[in-house]
């Protein structure tokens, strides 16, 4: 399916119980598409009316030139918006983490966010990935690498803005450091925080199923 938002097509799937669940929308990380979360769909479909979307210049979506966070983020706010979804659960992976913690500081439309390996700024990430990133960059000049090396820059007061009951995730072998995600965690005003002992940045999401039984249970948290 297609959206037309922001003069541009995002493609997005939609499964589930449609109206009878509540919305969740699902964004991948860099240089990804949404097919990474197939396999978490069988644990989310009877629940939730789930999107899985492409965000701008990946996947299916219309190609771009340059990335910016804060445009791929109102892109995700106009969806919501075309769709007019309300009490949004919101679920992002490293770039999709990044464009969900900016969405939900532009819309109230997003009621619970959940955040993978995402970073508010490039000094976020460990000193290793950032290195190869400046290698390449240098060598091949790739905009979604250039992306990670000057964006994003999420303040701490952007964050305490955040009104969205919040769980941020990363795993122990995480590419983003750990003070800096426990950062996160601490200048949301209604975050949780979860470090999974032994994952990496997308060993328990990238096809792979634990994600959707992390969001399923979460989720039910806040009815009991």
């Amino acid at each position: 399916m297609i959206a037309r938002i922001n003069d541009l097509e995002l493609y997005y799937e939609r499964s589930g119980c449609g109206e009878a669940g509540r919305p969740l929308l699902m964004l991948h990380g860099n240089g990804e598409d949404h097919t990474i979360f197939y396999k978490a769909l069988p644990e989310l479909t009877d629940r939730f009316d789930c999107y899985l979307i492409d965000s701008r210049g990946h996947g299916k979506s219309t190609p771009v030139d340059e990335f910016h966070y804060e445009e791929m983020a109102s892109d995700m706010v106009g969806f919501m918006e075309l769709l007019d979804l309300t009490d949004v659960v919101f679920y992002g992976f490293s770039d999709g983490g990044i464009i969900g913690l900016l969405a939900a500081g532009m819309s109230d439309r997003i009621s619970e966010l959940i955040i993978s390996g995402a970073n508010t700024s490039p000094a976020g990430l460990k000193r290793r990935l950032l290195l190869e990133f400046k290698l390449k960059y240098l060598f091949h000049k790739e905009a979604l690498t250039r992306l990670m090396l000057k964006e994003p820059n999420i303040s701490d007061s952007y964050l305490k803005g955040i009104q969205a009951r919040t769980l941020v995730l990363a795993g122990s072998k995480d590419l983003i450091r750990l003070p800096h995600t426990r950062h996160i965690a601490d200048s949301i005003p209604r975050a949780e925080l979860r470090i999974l002992e032994g994952e990496d940045h997308g060993s328990y999401i990238v096809h792979d199923s634990r994600i959707g039984n992390i969001i399923r249970e979460w989720v039910a948290e806040e009815k009991d």
